[in-house]
């Protein structure tokens, strides 16, 4: 395995020919420390869990996908537009390239929900949702439809605060995320993005019930990981990025490093 590449805040590489483009607006990250092994087997074969400082980390990413558009052409104003809320890891493959792994995306529209799961076997759910703000506070709620489990919600609120203008090591871990980690069969797809340095803000999480975490399989409180009862490690926001997704490279597809 190489060793993984250096966190950058901004995208190592540009992406040329872009497969899908879209921006990600008005984005609440909520983080909570785990252990390594308590994940591990959530990875797509080929990947293990990424770490800073000893932990790996899931995130609760929730925000407005906004136009999002086949290779050059316009974004898709109704279909392409729509609250999402992700549950993330982190990860790591054997080329070294850092990723994210989504364990659920919970999306409003169904057609992008279906498509997402046909072509890039993501773990896209047709969920209600909504993303509402007042002054500068926003309140995200979805209530999972299809295919479930029927049941899981969530409901996060958060005040903004300041800009951040020199984040911190862990800050720039949790977001510079320059792609994802997806399992196909054969071992583990990596599908790079690129888009401009985030514009990071502090954050307080008012509200955070939900039992999302708990419905994408990430171990409970008993099997020592921390979940969104307890305090989160890191609470940012951003007003979001325009983003540029690349074509899947399987470079770990033939070099399996976890289970």
């Amino acid at each position: 395995m190489q060793k993984p590449t250096p966190v950058t805040p901004d995208a190592p590489e540009p992406t040329r020919t872009p497969l899908l483009t879209q921006e990600w607006l008005d984005l609440a990250f909520v983080h909570w420390a785990v252990e390594p092994a308590a994940v591990a087997h959530l990875m797509p074969r080929g990947t293990v869990p990424d770490t800073y400082d000893g932990p790996t980390y899931v995130g609760l990413v929730a925000f407005r996908m906004h136009r999002v558009g086949w290779f050059r052409l316009p974004g898709v104003p109704y279909l392409g537009s729509f609250p999402e809320t992700n549950v993330r890891l982190y990860s790591v493959d054997a080329h070294g390239r850092r990723g994210v792994v989504f364990r659920s995306m919970d999306a409003s529209r169904l057609v992008p929900v279906a498509m997402g799961r046909l072509l890039f076997r993501l773990p896209y759910v047709w969920s209600r949702m909504s993303v509402r703000s007042a002054g500068d506070t926003l309140t995200y709620t979805s209530s999972r439809r299809w295919p479930g489990p029927r049941g899981a919600y969530s409901r996060v609120v958060v005040r903004t605060g300041e800009h951040i203008r020199e984040p911190t090591g862990l800050e720039h871990f949790l977001t510079a995320r320059w792609g994802m980690h997806n399992a196909f069969p054969g071992g583990a797809a990596y599908l790079p993005n690129h888009h401009p340095r985030w514009p990071l803000y502090g954050a307080e999480l008012l509200t955070c019930d939900e039992n999302l975490v708990a419905a994408a399989g990430v171990p409970t409180p008993t099997a020592g990981v921390p979940t969104p009862t307890a305090a989160p490690v890191s609470v940012l926001y951003s007003p979001g990025v325009r983003v540029r997704l690349g074509r899947p490279a399987r470079p770990a597809a033939l070099l399996p490093l976890g289970p």
